[in-house]
């Protein structure tokens, strides 16, 4: 019996971690949505630093911005510069466009984002009556951050371990996201190893069931402003393009992460994984296990795979790698799903 991974409708293209002039970016979020919107975006979540501003008057028929917010929580070491103190990043996406209120409200560290925008920090919603939430970098804070976000309907991801200098020590005492960053563009091409195939099947490895997406955290500085921008996205398969229809996607995990390469289909059937994509020079399976298999292009590129699903593999997982070395990831698929 053949059963869908990946849905067979819709494909669209999103950036779920992006900053504008709201915060440190340099490109405004009416420019952010028609540079997108020209390399065949359909889908922009602005996660501007703390502040998690409605940019829903950008939402078109042909363009949706969803709304969230980054936060970071870092060792406070007074012997350490802000490059060489460890720190974690997160993002939190509001799954339901009338929510307008962010969670995990702290004063002190929105007043820290004035600098760059000060009439944005007054806009943001926050809940007055709840006690403000207390950042500290720990994992019991880190993922308290992360539990309060999801129980309050948002999307949680885990950005840039390797930029943020992060170790299995940390990572995985994390609980809470839905999903990690496979590949963070604006770092990789800073020159850190941000795509993070090892730390996502550590995490899964743990014990967490999470998804992987791809992300430009595009800031557009410097003498060329596309430089950190249209190198990662998400690919999410939904009916429609409506706010509650794409969330509702990502939740299910309903998407795969990629560098370039496109998944055309992916399923299962008669204990086999079969899948179809754009011109890879290789395209392999990874599980939980020591066991893996990869199929090769030899004269020309191939299109296609299809491995065998081990017994008691855990999860499985697959990759396809293109003629130039860029990546489309699937997310795990534990055995019990299959």
């Amino acid at each position: 019996m053949k059963k869908l991974l990946l849905p067979e409708t819709n494909s669209y293209k999103a950036n779920l971690h992006c900053h504008s002039t709201i915060s440190d970016g340099q490109w405004t979020p009416e420019q952010i949505k028609e540079e997108y919107s020209k390399r065949g975006y359909s889908i922009v979540a602005y996660t501007d630093h703390s502040m998690m501003i409605d940019q829903s008057h950008l939402t078109d028929e042909g363009f949706l911005a969803l709304r969230g917010f980054e936060v970071g929580m870092a060792q406070a070491e007074k012997d350490k510069t802000t490059h060489t103190i460890r720190t974690c990043h997160i993002c939190a996406i509001a799954l339901d466009p009338d929510n307008l209120v962010r969670p995990c409200f702290n004063q002190k560290e929105m007043d820290h984002w004035r600098y760059y925008n000060k009439p944005a920090v007054d806009w943001v919603i926050y809940d007055k009556e709840k006690p403000q939430f207390e950042f500290f970098y720990s994992p019991e804070v880190i993922s308290k951050f992360m539990q309060e976000c999801r129980d309050e309907g948002f999307f949680v991801t885990y950005n840039h371990p390797s930029w943020s200098m992060e170790t299995a020590e940390q990572f995985l005492n994390y609980h809470g996201m839905h999903a990690v960053e496979m590949c963070n563009y604006g770092c990789y091409v800073e020159g850190y190893e941000d795509y993070n195939p090892y730390i996502y099947d550590q995490i899964l490895r743990g014990g967490e069931r999470i998804f992987c997406i791809g992300a430009d955290d595009n800031h557009n500085r410097g003498e060329n402003p596309e430089r950190d921008s249209f190198g990662a996205f998400t690919v999410i398969k939904a009916d429609k393009l409506d706010y509650k229809t794409i969330t509702d996607a990502m939740v299910r995990g309903d998407m795969y992460a990629s560098q370039g390469p496109e998944i055309h289909s992916l399923y299962i059937e008669d204990g086999k994984v079969y899948i179809t994509s754009s011109p890879a020079k290789r395209i392999y399976i990874g599980t939980e296990l020591r066991h893996s298999r990869c199929i090769w292009a030899k004269d020309e590129p191939i299109t296609e795979a299809c491995f065998d699903i081990p017994e008691n593999c855990g999860y499985i997982r697959l990759t396809v790698e293109d003629m130039q070395g860029r990546h489309a990831n699937t997310r795990a698929y534990f055995t019990d799903e299959l």
